[in-house]
């Protein structure tokens, strides 16, 4: 049966102002507000699907709604105002991490102007070769304006993303550029889930995690295995492996590799989701953890939740640490963009059911026109991408 032609949708997502791009294989769902993505799902025939992002466990709201009188249930403001968006795979550009004391001084708050400011539609084109939706935020503070571009095409589980950074100021601007993919429950699950990425050197974060970090502070180690604060190693492929811990890590992808991506698996639900992206755009993936290790509002203790953070810094530590650093195993930790400049970055996510056997992710490639995921026992499948060329992701 073939599947119907894309749509788009002007809807609402836990009564949040949202758009919905549905080709009859997959959907997704895309906020307004702080322009987190906020449901990717793959299309049962039956009827039946599952968001493979994290859904915030506290009732969300739009970021620039924030105001003082939630800050009891979301938290202090430079914090509370990014978690009462937050939701899925939020953006974080200009900084990743939390704005200095000044910023703050002046409405700043976590993880840049983008994730906390409502964002305006430009174009919204549905036809039978694909839908487009085109979205836009301003960041004032910083001089930039940044644009985000979402395809489906027709038949495909992919979705293809494209985003600029325009800086609009007479002087060079350094930056940071973070996609903030988070997975949670059901999808990414203890006891039969896995992550997968090509990296190599790694170091934990050097600032604990409030007295409950599951790994050594400030320590190197090839991923995944990590050394935990108890003594020997723990596979940080595995999620959720230590109730009331949490962590934070930094892996640098594979620098001979073109190719970057960040991959997890459900074996029971036979269910993939990975993301594919150029190395040299985003050469680091920031390894984050919360299982069930923060009390305070609006963790309450109940929140399990993985980041698979790939971008242009290795830590959410705000910019002056990441200056300061100035590189991480010979890898710059930031970006620049000339002055009246504009830089563009693609990439694309997918999902796809497996065979009952798939345990692992030995490799992901893409070629012109499809996208290879290897198991390590040699299967793989083969899925349709007839934007990659065109979104320039494909070389053979």
């Amino acid at each position: 049966m073939k599947s119907p032609s894309p749509a788009s949708t002007k809807t609402r997502w836990r009564n949040r102002p949202a758009y919905c791009l549905n080709n009859g294989v997959v959907q997704l769902t895309t906020l307004t507000g702080g322009g987190h993505i906020a449901d990717f799902r793959l299309l049962d025939p039956a009827g039946s699907s599952m968001n493979v992002l994290w859904e915030a466990p506290w009732a969300t709201m739009d970021p620039d709604k924030f105001r003082s009188q939630h800050v009891r249930k979301y938290g202090p403001t430079p914090v509370g105002k990014f978690l009462a968006g937050f939701t899925g795979h939020a953006v974080c550009v200009d900084y990743f991490g939390m704005p200095s004391e000044a910023e703050v001084a002046q409405g700043l708050a976590l993880h840049g102007e983008g994730a906390n400011s409502r964002w305006k539609v430009l174009e919204l084109e549905p036809s039978s070769a694909g839908v487009q939706l085109s979205l836009a935020a301003r960041l004032p503070a910083a001089g930039l304006r940044f644009r985000r571009e979402l395809r489906l095409r027709p038949s495909e589980s992919v979705m293809y993303v494209e985003e600029s950074v325009t800086n609009e100021r007479a002087q060079d601007h350094f930056f940071h550029w973070t996609q903030h993919v988070t997975l949670g429950l059901p999808f990414l699950h203890p006891d039969e889930s896995m992550m997968a990425l090509p990296g190599t050197r790694a170091l934990t974060w050097p600032h604990g995690y409030e007295g409950a970090s599951l790994v050594k502070d400030n320590q190197e180690f090839t991923w995944p295995e990590a050394p935990a604060i108890e003594g020997g190693t723990v596979d940080l492929a595995r999620p959720f492996s230590r109730d009331g811990k949490g962590f934070v890590a930094a892996v640098l992808l594979d620098p001979q590799r073109e190719l970057g991506f960040v991959a997890a698996l459900n074996w029971r639900l036979g269910l993939l989701l990975g993301y594919c992206f150029l190395r040299s755009d985003f050469p680091w993936v920031a390894i984050w953890e919360e299982n069930v290790a923060r009390t305070g509002s609006p963790w309450d203790g109940k929140t399990r939740a993985r980041g698979l953070e790939f971008g242009s810094t290795p830590f959410p530590a705000g910019k002056e640490e990441a200056f300061v650093r100035g590189s991480l195993f010979d890898t710059p930790t930031f970006r620049r963009i000339p002055a009246k400049s504009e830089l563009r970055v693609p990439y694309v996510a997918f999902l796809s059911k497996v065979t009952a056997g798939w345990r692992s992710i030995r490799d992901i490639q893409v070629r012109p026109d499809k996208i290879i995921v290897m198991e390590e026992r040699g299967e793989q499948i083969e899925l349709q991408a007839s934007g990659l060329k065109k979104l320039g992701l494909a070389w053979r």
